[in-house]
């Protein structure tokens, strides 16, 4: 009987995660700490999706909706993502845009969000103001993933590097490398030698390296980290690559080290 008066309601239980940033539970957490009836629990879950303060992401994970942010109807991905990947039981880490603006490239204002997961994909998430997109790899990063520090705790986000090859690979999903130019170039500001060096040891999209390195020397000129790359592609044979890939156009003659054919105009709006 002890045990029953002392366990918190479902609302209790929310407030509770609050006063320790916490901001997204498990029907299975809400279960075990707060109702030991799952069908009482999911009654009181529904009630408060449909007042608005929490909202069922995927099935059985929830995320709280704290006042300072109920306006938006909307939580910055770096409170939830790290909880979300432990129920999923995924590997995953924050990137493209979103990991671009976080590292202070904010030119491009998406207001989606961007994971980069292990196999197998997950569908776009669209719910409220929440829209989420999922890329897949199958070649899990060897390193260039940075562990940063939310209200919630840590998350783990693309470095400043891999940010901009992953950029560059998914660029056709994107909208383009003009839509994202801008941030490409801010995002070189935060790039050094180690990043770039730690990303060739591992990375193996010659193409997406050969369009890295020619937009690296088109905005900043010749470097080090262009200079990192050129080393990484000289010890295999390269061959001409569209800059934007196109399935009727195939690259014709090249007249640049990193073999690309510039087959776009390149037009930054920053």
């Amino acid at each position: 009987m002890l045990e029953i008066f002392l366990r918190l309601t479902v609302s209790e239980y929310i407030k509770q995660l609050q006063s320790f940033e916490e901001y997204s539970f498990s029907i299975e957490e809400v279960i075990k700490n707060a109702s030991k009836d799952s069908i009482a629990a999911k009654r009181e879950l529904s009630r408060l999706v449909k007042k608005k303060e929490i909202l069922n992401l995927r099935k059985g994970f929830y995320l709280i909706i704290p006042p300072r942010y109920s306006s938006l109807q909307k939580l910055p991905l770096q409170l939830y993502t790290e909880k979300l990947f432990k129920y999923l039981d995924r590997k995953y880490y924050v990137g493209l845009h979103t990991a671009a603006k976080i590292h202070g490239a904010s030119h491009q204002q998406s207001q989606r969000d961007y994971l980069i997961i292990e196999t197998p994909k997950l569908n776009t998430v669209k719910k409220r103001s929440f829209d989420i997109r999922f890329f897949t790899t199958r070649a899990w990063p060897k390193s260039n993933i940075e562990i940063k520090r939310s209200d919630a705790g840590e998350y783990k986000i693309s470095s400043p590097a891999l940010t901009f090859v992953d950029l560059i690979h998914h660029h056709t999903k994107i909208g383009g490398i003009n839509r994202m130019l801008a941030s490409l170039e801010e995002l070189t500001e935060e790039m050094h030698e180690i990043d770039m060096e730690e990303l060739t040891s591992w990375y193996n999209h010659k193409s997406t390296l050969q369009r890295a390195g020619f937009l690296l020397e088109e905005l900043i000129g010749e470097n080090t980290l262009t200079d990192i790359i050129q080393e990484k592609l000289k010890q295999q044979p390269y061959f001409p690559v569209l800059l934007s890939p196109k399935k009727i156009q195939k690259p014709g003659a090249v007249d640049n080290k990193w073999k690309v054919d510039v087959n776009i105009k390149l037009e930054s709006d920053l």
